[in-house]
């Protein structure tokens, strides 16, 4: 059985989880936090979570290991079958991200831990926030679901990640740079957040959350 390493807190261990729950993919969850321990690294070079074990190894990375459950299960139709909407998968993927999520991330240290970061960084995110949301609004067609009607890998992604840019930006500016840009990520993750999967992913975390606040 793949055992999935990491902890609910994490948007890509998230990302991950919401794959394997909404195709039914059996997994187990194992409790890791990220560190520079030699004990870790054995398994994640950089320390980082997630990876999955596998009876073939160790692999990091959300994506890759969203590439290898593809591959390993293909009846299970993670991407499309067809090749263009597939890509198409895969480019919004990227977007969420490369070009959002992994941009305001170098703001969570002030947003969400108590530490502060520089003006230069804070002007270096918005103006890359403002171009690359832009494009992604350009890819992202919210009818209801980022490429349309239909329900794909790619929301698995934006479930997971958009709250982090929207809420991040309003802590940061002041304002929610999506919300500004007619990205309504609050009512597109209301939608995904009907599905048993989302529901459980959203559970475990808030459960993280509250059992990790108690004094």
């Amino acid at each position: 059985m793949i055992k999935l390493c990491g902890f609910a807190l994490s948007n890509y261990y998230n990302k991950v989880k919401f794959v394997l729950l909404e195709h039914g993919i059996p997994f187990e969850e194992v409790f890791v936090m990220t560190s520079q321990e030699e004990s870790l690294l054995a398994h994640s070079p950089l320390g980082k979570v997630p990876y999955i074990h596998t009876e073939h190894g160790d692999l990091c990375e959300s994506q890759a290991i969203v590439e290898y459950l593809h591959a390993r299960f293909p009846e299970k139709g993670i991407f499309p079958a067809d090749p263009w909407e597939a890509a198409k998968e895969r480019e919004l993927i990227t977007f969420v991200d490369l070009h959002l999520e992994l941009v305001v991330r170098d703001l969570y240290k002030e947003a969400f831990f108590g530490g502060t970061v520089t003006d230069a960084t804070k002007g270096r995110v918005e103006k890359l926030l403002t171009r690359h949301i832009a494009g992604f609004r350009r890819l992202a067609k919210f009818d209801p679901y980022l490429r349309g009607a239909h329900f794909g890998a790619a929301d698995m992604a934006a479930f997971v990640s958009l709250p982090l840019v929207g809420m991040t930006t309003q802590i940061i500016y002041g304002r929610d740079f999506l919300l500004d840009a007619g990205v309504d990520w609050k009512g597109y993750v209301k939608v995904v957040g009907e599905r048993p999967a989302a529901q459980r992913v959203t559970a475990d975390r808030k459960a993280y959350i509250a059992a990790t606040s108690k004094p």
